[in-house]
Parts: structure tokens; sequence; C-alpha cells
């Protein structure tokens, strides 16, 4: 197969009618060139150029080839061009993953934000609702970054992006809200609305209990996550969730635990980040999980009845 500086060689005698002037075009010596056309010659088992004092010109065979060989210079230009701009967020694509919860408080701002500084780059999103189906994506090679909580297994590479605070949502003037924190011990018995299997965090909630020995009883199961603290409101149970599930005015009340709970979020890739990749995981570190600030206010023990109770309290 010909190479192409071989290629350009020859476009370039074309373009310039002489090996010599062929040569200063490519900043190279005349040696080569003659030497890129000989070879060109031989792989094309035909003459490609007529040589003579005056200069070269191609033969019917050389006119013959110079399309496609101008065809191919441009295509390896634009190759590079475009891996060039991938490199440098300018250009390419993006393929995402991520939890329906952590879609809107960590996802969407990045990617608005990309938007508008990265016009030229094609983000597409894919919602999983378990870690299982998210790496199983990564390994079909159908996304390029799943944001996922840890564990996920070795053989993926994960870049630590965030800790995400446990929460607890109820009712307003549920007995568990009466102070600034709750200890998990406090959730014995309680009635809970709880996740359906097929939602990742089902498993992660029933092992967390278990660990800690605590039984609680499930009042009702829901498939979606941010589901499950407006169910707690409406005053169907209490609701352990990740804070990112919490949405804006928010009904009810929201505490901590204490001691803290919090999952560590990461992104997991199929090897080291390409440059437009890390570059986007970059920015999700910047970025972390935004929480409203209504729910923030509770959760620093900031809004009215956390603050009468603790005050009770002392």
């Amino acid at each position: 197969m010909p190479s192409l500086r071989a290629l350009e060689c020859l476009v370039a005698v074309a373009d310039t009618g002489s090996i010599t002037q062929a040569a200063r075009l490519l900043h190279s010596s005349q040696p080569a060139v003659s030497h890129q056309l000989a070879m060109l010659e031989r792989e094309a088992h035909t003459v490609l150029l007529h040589r003579d004092p005056k200069g070269a010109r191609l033969t019917p065979a050389g006119r013959a080839a110079i399309a496609d060989a101008r065809q191919a210079i441009d295509a390896a230009t634009s190759a590079v061009r475009s891996a060039r701009s991938v490199g440098e967020a300018a250009g390419g694509s993006l393929r995402l993953a991520c939890a329906q919860s952590l879609t809107v408080p960590m996802l969407a701002p990045v990617i608005r934000s990309w938007h508008r500084r990265h016009p030229d780059v094609a983000i597409s999103l894919r919602e999983a609702a378990t870690i299982g189906a998210f790496l199983g994506l990564i390994d079909a090679d159908e996304v390029d970054l799943a944001l996922v909580p840890l564990p996920v297994p070795d053989r993926f590479t994960t870049t630590a992006l965030a800790d995400e605070e446990i929460v607890l949502a109820a009712p307003s003037g549920h007995p568990l809200t009466r102070h600034a924190t709750v200890r998990m011990q406090d959730l014995e018995g309680a009635q809970i609305v709880h996740f359906t299997p097929e939602n990742g965090l089902s498993g992660w909630l029933d092992r967390s209990l278990a660990s800690a020995g605590i039984h609680t009883e499930t009042a009702m199961r829901t498939a979606v996550s941010a589901a499950a603290p407006q169910l707690a409101a409406a005053g169907l149970g209490i609701a352990v969730c990740p804070v990112s599930a919490v949405s804006a005015g928010f009904p009810g009340a929201v505490r901590s635990f204490s001691p803290r709970w919090v999952r560590q979020l990461v992104a997991v890739t199929p090897a080291t980040p390409d440059p437009l990749t890390a570059q986007f995981i970059g920015d999700l570190r910047k970025r972390g999980v935004q929480v409203s600030s209504d729910v923030r206010a509770q959760l620093a023990g900031e809004d009215g009845s956390a603050r009468k109770s603790s005050k009770t309290a002392r």
C-alpha cells in the first residue's frame, strides 16, 4: 500500500510541475521526493510521471491516480483534525450513562455548560437503575462514561467525583425529625418507603440496614428514586435516600444522619479516559452534587422546627 508521503509527493509534483519545486513545497530534498515517487510507481506497476529537463508532468496513469491521491490526503488531514478537536474538546462525541437521581443535580449543569462552551461536541445520555446495567453498557462499548456509586469491579477504571450524603426524608412533624440529626439506630422498627428490586438503591439499603443490625418495615416500594422522599412527605412512611433524590421545594422534612452517612460517586470508564472524557470528568468533579438551598438549610438545622427542637433538647 502506498504511503501518504508518496501521495503527497505526487500531488506536489502535479501542482508545481517540477520535482525540485515539489521538494521545496514539502520542505524536503529532491532525492527524497524522487525516492517516494519511485516507490509509488513500483507499487502501481506503471509510470506516473514523465521527467524531462523542463520538469515533470503526469502520465495518463498519473492523471488517473491524482484525484484519489488528493482525497486520501484530505481524508488523512480530516482524521487528524477530528482527533485533535476531540482532544481539545472542540468536537467529537460523548456517550454518558447516569443514575436517574443524579441526572438533574450533578450531570445536567455540566452538560448545559458544555453545550454552551463546546457546541461541536455531541453528548448523549442513557439512564439505568442498577450498577450491573451501567457496567454492562461500558462492557458493550455503548457508553464512554458512567456516573455511579461505589463499589465497582476492579477491571474498570474509576475516578472519584464526590461524596454524596445519605439523608432521612419524612413528613413534617415526624418524631424522627424533632432534632437536627437522626441516628441510624433510630430507624429500628420504622415504616419505610423502600425501592423496588430493579432500583439499585433497594439492595444497597437492605445491605446497609442489615450491617447495622437495623430492622424496618416496608410500607411501600417505588422504582423511581426521586419518588421515595415525595411519598414519605405524603405520610406513607420515611425514606432513606441520597440527597440528590430530594428536590427543591421538598414539602417534608430532611435530616442528616449522625455520624454523617455518605456514599462515594465515581466516573467509570473502560480504560484510562481519553482527553475529551477526562475534561468532562474534571468538570463533574468541580461541580459536585448540588443541593437546593431549602434542603441545604434543613440539613444545616436552619429550618424553624429543627432549631426549636434543638433548643428544647438543650
